[in-house]
């Protein structure tokens, strides 16, 4: 949806980020009965997600393989919360999610959020909670007031030097960790052309992307994914294979479609180069793009987050954009839509409307019945595990 005033901008931005809110403030083929059917390192910087065989992912694997089968699925599901409300927590602990996304405009600055950080870390959970925000500058920045730092646009963030941006980045990392948050959805990887940037409603219009060269973009992004690390802050690299190419915002707007993305092309630079740096995430859009799966959007798709793993090189966590509250989910039923995107090789599907989290999980467990189906949420929810292991979450056992 096109927005033609600065008040509609900003409303957009408010609703922006991963994911729209509900009110404004390893690929597996899958069955045709469900949606997915068929740079330099900072040498100081700890890491934010364990590689394959390293001590913490196979402290991950023994961990997982403790837990209940209704445990393993409640690390592959992540939902939106605002105040850590009874109501929130309960749901929380009643389905043993393990990962949160803080949804609203939290102006308390540290302190505040602080605050609703502790009451989400009161355990009763078998691993504790990974918690996450859309933090990334300009119209998205979900985190204000005393102790957070104004962040500008990505736009802006483009026209510093990288090392000035890696220094800047790692200064933001430290409030949110102050905070007691552990992860930003955050760099945009999207690479807008110049001709689409007033008309690409998601990232040009918002002025969230880089800009429209795909080698600026993957040093920006590079060098914001450096400096969250040295703070230890885990990042995620969104969305993929990108959304800079398309006119509508999948948070407002069904049947989006890019045209244009192909396996090889050169937009994906960026999101090869946050992984290069060490992205603890990629994030895959709810775009269907015509020219890689013409059949199904790209969390739904195997083939999509199967470049993830195979042209990228990476295998740390694939998280979803919101499957919850975003208007190019509400054809398919809230049941499917998490199993949907584990079927199609993803490993934390994220719903921000705390409502569906049942149903959510609910598809996952019912679908989970079937032997490879349970090996595959065992598979996403080590990868989760190494995750919190690497940001220190958790001590190995």
């Amino acid at each position: 949806m096109r927005r033609r005033t600065i008040l509609g901008a900003g409303l957009a931005a408010l609703l922006a980020g991963c994911a729209a809110e509900e009110t404004p403030a390893r690929t597996r083929p899958t069955t045709s009965a469900e949606p997915g059917g068929s740079p330099t390192s900072v040498a100081s910087s700890p890491p934010t997600h364990a590689p394959p065989g390293s001590a913490s992912a196979d402290c991950a694997v023994r961990i997982v393989d403790s837990m209940t089968l209704a445990e393993r699925v409640g690390q592959v599901v992540m939902v939106g919360v605002t105040e850590a409300s009874a109501s929130e927590l309960a749901v929380l602990r009643r389905l043993r999610i393990g990962s949160v996304i803080l949804m609203g405009n939290h102006t308390g600055g540290t302190a505040g959020v602080r605050r609703v950080t502790e009451r989400l870390d009161a355990g009763g959970l078998p691993a504790p909670l990974l918690i996450c925000v859309d933090q990334e500058g300009g119209l998205v920045q979900r985190l204000k007031g005393p102790g957070f730092d104004t962040m500008p646009s990505a736009k802006e963030q483009s026209g510093w030097s990288d090392a000035m941006l890696t220094e800047r980045a790692e200064r933001w990392g430290r409030q949110l960790r102050s905070a007691g948050v552990h992860w930003t959805l955050a760099p945009v990887a999207d690479t807008v052309p110049a001709s689409m940037v007033r008309v690409n409603a998601p990232i040009g219009e918002l002025d969230r992307g880089y800009g429209s060269d795909p080698d600026v973009v993957a040093a920006k992004v590079s060098a914001f994914v450096q400096g969250m690390a040295a703070a230890g802050i885990a990042t995620s690299a969104k969305h993929f294979p990108g959304i800079g190419r398309v006119r509508g915002n999948t948070d407002f707007t069904a049947g989006v479609k890019d045209t244009q993305t192909r396996l090889d092309d050169p937009y994906l630079a960026p999101f090869r180069s946050a992984v290069a740096a060490g992205a603890s995430s990629v994030m895959v859009s709810t775009v269907t793009y015509t020219r890689i799966d013409a059949d199904r959007p790209a969390v739904f798709s195997p083939a999509v987050i199967g470049m993830i793993r195979e042209r990228l090189g990476f295998d740390g966590v694939v998280i979803s954009d919101d499957l919850g509250a975003a208007r190019s989910m509400a054809s398919v039923p809230a049941r499917q839509r998490g199993i949907g995107f584990l079927r199609a090789g993803g490993d934390l599907a994220m719903t921000v409307t705390p409502a569906l989290a049942d149903a959510f999980v609910s598809g996952i467990r019912g679908a989970a019945e079937d032997a490879a189906v349970a090996e595959r949420v065992r598979d996403s929810a080590v990868r989760v595990v190494a995750l919190k292991l690497g940001l220190g979450l958790m001590p190995c056992r």
